[in-house]
């Protein structure tokens, strides 16, 4: 099995090796009306991603050194931080701009100009009073506690507000809320980095009931979504000695493999299920190689970064390296 969940990081980071070139910024991210979706978030998930591959796998594995690489790509692409500062000038509450930073900061790529705005920025009525789904707020906080900003809210309400922090009934687990739990969990980790982690309670939902979400995302081919929901099972401290939840890690990764695309791509749905209409081919198209709209890469990119991710969670457990404070290299920062 380790082999598997091997095969299949290392080939997600080949692809998105090779197209990284589709992460660039391009001439409009700094725009008023750039499209923030094709540019920063892009780019703000692969920080994200290499910043927890780079904190998780030791120096001497290749893994390590493709996601510096990558990590290193992103950074140089932001100005090495100085984009970050006419960004949130033109969008001062705005926190996406905070948000992809502080996946760099985790990493020791930090930019003490744009910090310092940002603390300012923070310091604000407005800032603090800005209204926002619990989730979202949660993923905001993660941020700041990732470049040292503090705010007075309290966690633990913020998070009883949350679909998962309400300990629903199980059943009631769809699409959306497995998003929106995936997400709590990833900002309470820090994703995947450290963090105050989910209290007792909300891990023993997790590890009682996420063994049979994602088989229902195995089985509905919800190939992004059964990655998010590996990672979170990567992370959960109280499912160590669950023979159902490794019974569920053992399914999940033979069958990603096999909708990996040979390129290393991975789509965000299986394309033969109803719900991926109206491509409904006999067999999947691979759509690794973007043409020349990039259609390719919008449809892969994201799912492709949670397998690496979901992935490399999945080793570090195995590994026990998931219960390991983030090791002294990553403060060192990533060479250029």
């Amino acid at each position: 099995m380790r082999r598997t969940v091997r095969a299949v990081q290392e080939a997600a980071l080949r692809w998105l090796s090779r197209n990284r070139a589709h992460f660039l910024l391009g001439d409009g991210a700094l725009a008023p009306d750039g499209r923030v979706n094709d540019s920063w978030k892009p780019l703000g998930e692969l920080a994200q991603v290499c910043s927890t591959l780079c904190a998780r796998t030791p120096p001497s594995d290749p893994v390590h050194s493709c996601a510096r690489e990558l990590l290193a790509f992103a950074w140089r692409e932001t100005g090495e931080g100085a984009l970050f500062l006419p960004l949130q000038r033109g969008e001062p509450f705005a926190t996406y701009p905070l948000e992809v930073y502080a996946a760099f900061a985790s990493a020791g790529l930090r930019h003490p100009g744009y910090e310092r705005a940002a603390a300012t920025v923070a310091a604000t009525r407005g800032w603090r009073l800005t209204e926002q789904h619990p989730t979202r707020r949660l993923g905001v906080l993660c941020a700041e506690r990732q470049i040292g900003l503090h705010r007075d809210d309290h966690e633990s309400e913020l998070l009883a507000r949350t679909w998962l922090g309400g300990l629903p009934e199980p059943w009631t687990f769809e699409r959306a809320s497995g998003y929106a739990l995936t997400h709590v969990v990833f900002h309470l980790t820090d994703w995947g980095r450290g963090g105050p982690g989910p209290p007792a309670a909300v891990a023993d939902h997790l590890a009682h009931w996420s063994p049979a979400w994602l088989v229902t995302c195995l089985e509905a081919g919800l190939w992004d979504l059964a990655c998010e929901v590996a990672a979170v099972a990567a992370l959960v401290p109280t499912a160590r000695t669950d023979a159902a939840f490794e019974a569920a890690l053992g399914e999940t990764w033979p069958r990603i493999a096999r909708a990996q695309y040979a390129s290393g791509a991975l789509c965000e749905v299986d394309t033969r299920m109803p719900q991926a209409a109206p491509s409904q081919e006999a067999v999947p198209r691979d759509e690794g190689a973007p043409g020349p709209d990039g259609h390719g890469f919008r449809t892969c990119y994201h799912s492709t970064l949670m397998a690496a991710f979901a992935a490399g969670l999945t080793l570090a457990r195995w590994d026990g390296l998931c219960d390991e404070p983030s090791p002294s290299w990553m403060t060192t920062g990533v060479p250029g």
